[in-house]
């Protein structure tokens, strides 16, 4: 019985004709908006791939393959998929040390790794990232993105050094004139159209504009600056890497990483894209089956890994995308441009794409967005600003653990703050004795990080027969906070003092009674549902004596 579930949910994570139900009376629109992002999607695809070392290339043939792929086998009716900065800020250090050929296998392990995630439904994990980490790692990527066009917006590429940072001040004190005036005059000229493109229209294509200006410039002038270079007018055949048990032991590891931001850009990407507008809500799993099986199929025609681009989808839905179609339209778009004009691509000089991935990198941060994180409270500014720092001077992802640990810590900081202890009169007249009675309140929760200290006081207690522990109020309670309170059972017993167990909620039962509370007490009937039974056995406890159960 249990096979047929399960053939269920895997056909859930593959496509099917409910992902175009709305085609006939969408298509017009997806159609444009497809278009529309093919347009602004062609120079970020060459910039990102001669950012990442592998080569514009290899960023077009992400932008096709991937954006198709997962287009059709992905979660999202809207998202647009290809290469983006934060893959880059990854890639560059593997290329670098790798080589551009080991790309291909880093890729298609990658791909692997995200589609098992989908396939074991790990697709809702991303809601465990905060929003400071999530802000902090993107200001993080976007300060490297900017350093990293450094050496091509100056025409000069002497730099070695794997630390955007560090490489970007190299190339500085290493550039020559007059190509570094020639290379700053065409990324002035791409960063003036961009910025003038956004007070005309936001969907004007600025980034497009602004490399049609300066190749044709370069070309007119025959200024002294480096180009893409020859493109084959084509896609290539699709090959499988050569691989061993050397080289897949030696990239396991970056691509692990590769998978990670994948997955982690992907679903924020989606999540995002699900609120711009009413285009049906995102299966985060199949997402991840439909990003993992674009970075293998990348893989197989030279490209790079890939991951949702929420900047682009976010074109596309306010351009009128409302279906697959949109993704799968800019996908082919692309191809059209490569098989038609690759001759017209390879005269796009490296400085201007520099100057695109500039204005993109400033335009992924939103001040608005740091202002409220700094302002909402200490921890989230830390939380914020050391991811931020770890991303550029480290790694990223690095960055996200670290920020994962340190806002957990801030978290159950906080948590712990919640929990308390708190002494209470007895309910009704007052009776001789009582003052041998102390009844306290246990709320919050009573967990490893506040357990010990939360009960202190009760374990000082002095010139009583009887406490009445109240457990009613806890909301959290693990093995830790459990152990805790069984020794202070015990440890009060010990001293001749009864304790009265009220209100251990069903939530908590099983792990009382494995770990020891309900056992420690004197006699099972000191466990009670209600205060005033509780109280009520006090009372005679104290008439009858301490050692009178």
């Amino acid at each position: 019985m249990s096979a047929r579930p399960r053939s269920t949910a895997l056909l859930a994570l593959l496509p099917s004709a409910a992902d175009y139900r709305d085609l006939r009376r969408t298509w017009r629109g997806d159609l444009l908006a497809g278009v529309t992002v093919g347009i602004v999607a062609l120079p970020l695809a060459l910039a990102f791939g001669v950012s990442s070392g592998a080569g514009a290339e290899s960023g077009l043939v992400t932008a096709i393959i991937a954006g198709v792929v997962a287009a059709v086998f992905g979660g999202s009716n809207v998202q647009v998929s290809g290469p983006t900065g934060a893959m880059v800020v990854v890639l560059a250090p593997i290329v670098a040390a790798h080589g551009a050929g080991a790309l291909a296998l880093v890729c298609m392990l990658a791909g692997f790794i995200v589609l098992t995630a989908g396939v074991l439904r790990l697709g809702r994990t991303v809601s465990y990232i905060p929003w400071p980490v999530i802000e902090g790692f993107t200001l993080g990527i976007a300060v490297i993105i900017f350093l990293q066009q450094v050496p091509t917006a100056t025409g000069s590429h002497s730099a070695k050094n794997a630390n955007a940072a560090v490489a970007a001040v190299e190339t500085l004190l290493a550039t020559q004139w007059p190509k570094l005036g020639w290379s700053l005059m065409l990324v002035a000229i791409v960063v003036a159209v961009m910025l003038v493109s956004l007070r005309i229209h936001p969907r004007f294509p600025g980034s497009l504009v602004a490399i049609v200006i300066t190749a044709v410039a370069a070309a007119v002038f025959g200024l002294p600056v480096d180009t893409i270079g020859a493109l084959p007018p084509g896609l290539p055949a699709p090959a499988l890497p050569s691989f061993d048990v050397a080289s897949i032991s030696a990239l396991i590891g970056p691509a692990a990483a590769v998978a990670a931001l994948a997955a982690i850009e992907s679903l924020l990407s989606a999540r995002v894209a699900s609120t711009l507008a009413d285009t049906g809500p995102y299966d985060a799993d199949r997402e991840l089956v439909g990003q993992g099986l674009a970075s293998i199929a990348a893989g197989l025609f030279g490209g790079m890994p890939a991951t949702g681009a929420i900047a682009r989808t976010a074109v596309g839905v306010r351009a009128g995308a409302r279906t697959r179609l949109a993704a799968i339209t800019h996908g082919v778009l692309l191809l059209a441009i490569v098989l038609v004009g690759s001759a017209v691509v390879s005269r796009i000089p490296l400085a201007a794409l520099a100057g695109v991935l500039m204005v993109t990198a400033c335009r992924m941060i939103t001040p608005r967005a740091v202002r409220t994180i700094l302002r909402a409270s200490r921890s989230d500014a830390i939380v914020f600003c050391l991811t931020a720092i770890v991303t550029v001077s480290v790694d990223l992802i690095y960055a996200v653990l670290i920020g994962l640990l340190v806002a957990g810590f801030f978290a159950l900081h906080q948590l712990a703050r919640t929990s308390g202890v708190h002494r209470e009169e007895l309910p009704g007249p007052a009776q001789p004795g009582d003052e041998r009675i102390a009844v306290f309140r246990l709320e919050g929760a009573l967990f490893f990080g506040a357990a010990e200290r939360t009960l202190e006081r009760v374990a000082g207690l002095r010139d009583v027969e009887v406490v009445i522990l109240r457990m009613s109020q806890l909301q959290l309670l693990d093995a830790t906070g459990a152990q805790v309170v069984t020794e202070l059972i015990a440890s009060l017993e010990r001293r001749g003092i009864a304790v009265l167990v009220k209100g251990i909620r069903p939530v908590h039962r099983d792990i009382a009674e494995r770990v020891g509370v309900v056992s420690s007490l004197r006699h099972q009937n000191h466990l009670f549902d209600d205060l005033g039974s509780a109280v009520a056995h006090a009372r005679s406890h104290v008439v009858r004596g301490p050692d009178v159960g």
